[in-house]
């Protein structure tokens, strides 16, 4: 293969990885082996929306540049490619197969729709059940609510590539539901029959990736990452807060949530862990560990809350034990740690505290709501929303870059 044709391999193997939810740095060390694998000093610059390849064989050098949304989550994806490029180390593999099956694997469908909806309805019930929802017939409205929502973001896919509107209309339609559930008496005041669709949708991997890429010194990667994040969540609080206020109803700010039993609180885990295992289209053979993880990861958050540690101190100590399990896990079994480590600690992201800053926000625009308790409970949920990010971020990020050091340490002394 020529210089053009390798280096277009790499970069397209790159971009297979970085828009379906790969890590950056796991990106680049994948890029950069296949490129050593095809003869090829190749490395890759990630900026939002462009991938940048540097390629040198020998004399020869060559600068590509490929648009690059990282916008997606299908870790199906990522980790076949993972699993072709290894297949070309071993030998087993010659370049022109693999770029037919990394062609084939950028195609790939995600999961079928049924699957899709069934897990958004799962997904939903499991996180009303851990934030304590009381009468099943608030579960079932939920399970209606993002049943009929997950049907309608995969209709509206078919028509527009706007990464924004599927999460907006979706939480809308969540929204005019749990009005309608709080009209008829169906809902209490944690409004979890409007509350839980929407949370599902909130946009955990790209949140934590984004916080990784900060902790690595790329600046404006991760804030972009950050950025789109924070974009997605606003369409979704949008389209929450206008369902809600058509019927004239609001979303309380700083309702205190309710305790559950540590058995309810495990089970619930695991069936949120397998659903958003599923909207990542994470192959099924890689669904034991974060569920397993995830479900113990749950049971210690639910400790360290019950003993009266704060909802920070719980997220980091489950997400310091699924980075430590998990990273190991990952480099040994070829899995890609954004596919397992996600999954299991991403139903703790606090889009309920998000959702409730909005709403206070927004009520704070009425003078006759302006009041110190409205803006204290305002500020109390944006501020526990920001430090379960960061001690979330801090708990995977810590043992995952600290276990990845000692391994690349440890390889060349075996060698």
């Amino acid at each position: 293969m020529t210089l053009e044709e390798r280096s277009d391999l790499v970069l397209t193997f790159a971009e297979v990885l970085y828009v379906n939810g790969q890590s950056t740095d796991e990106t680049l060390a994948a890029a950069e082996r296949l490129g050593t694998n095809l003869d090829l000093r190749a490395s890759i610059i990630p900026r939002w929306g462009e991938l940048q390849l540097q390629a040198r064989d020998g004399g020869a050098s060559l600068v590509s540049v490929r648009a690059a949304d990282p916008t997606g989550v299908d870790m199906d994806r990522v980790a076949s490619a993972m699993r072709a490029v290894d297949e070309v180390g071993a030998g087993r593999l010659t370049a022109p197969a693999v770029a037919e099956a990394i062609s084939a694997i950028s195609h790939a469908p995600p999961a079928p729709t049924w699957l899709f909806t069934l897990a958004a309805a799962a997904g939903a019930a499991a996180l009303s059940v851990l934030f304590g929802v009381q009468h099943p017939r608030a579960v079932a409205l939920v399970i209606a609510s993002a049943g009929v929502g997950a049907v309608l973001r995969r209709t509206l896919a078919q028509y527009s590539t706007n990464a924004l509107l599927q999460p907006l209309c979706a939480a809308l339609l969540a929204g005019v539901i749990g009005a309608l559930a709080v009209r008829y008496e169906l809902s209490s005041s944690v409004r979890l029959v409007a509350v839980c669709p929407c949370m599902i949708l909130v946009p955990g991997p790209h949140v934590l990736n984004g916080m990784m890429d900060l902790a690595a010194a790329r600046v404006h990667l991760g804030a972009s990452r950050l950025a789109y994040a924070g974009l997605v969540i606003l369409a979704i609080s949008a389209g929450l807060l206008f369902g809600l206020g058509l019927l004239h109803v609001s979303l309380p700010v700083g309702e205190p949530g309710r305790a559950v039993p540590l058995w309810l609180d495990i089970i619930a885990a695991g069936v949120a862990v397998a659903a958003y295992s599923i909207f990542f289209s994470t192959p099924l053979r890689m669904l034991g560990w974060p569920i397993a993880v995830g479900m113990l990861a749950h049971a210690l958050r639910w400790w360290a809350l019950s003993v009266g540690f704060g909802a920070a101190t719980g997220a980091v100590v489950a997400c310091v034990v699924v980075g430590l399990i998990l990273t190991p896990v990952a480099r040994r079994s070829d899995m890609p740690f954004a596919a397992i480590g996600f999954a299991s600690v991403v139903s703790m992201m606090p889009g309920v505290f998000l959702f409730r800053m909005a709403s206070g926000l927004l009520q704070l625009t009425s003078s006759s709501n302006m009041t110190l308790e409205l803006l204290g409970a305002t500020i109390a949920d944006g501020m526990t929303a920001i430090t379960i990010i960061l001690a979330m971020s801090f708990g995977l990020i810590v043992p995952k870059v600290v276990i990845d050091s000692l391994g690349e340490s440890a390889a060349p002394s075996k060698s």
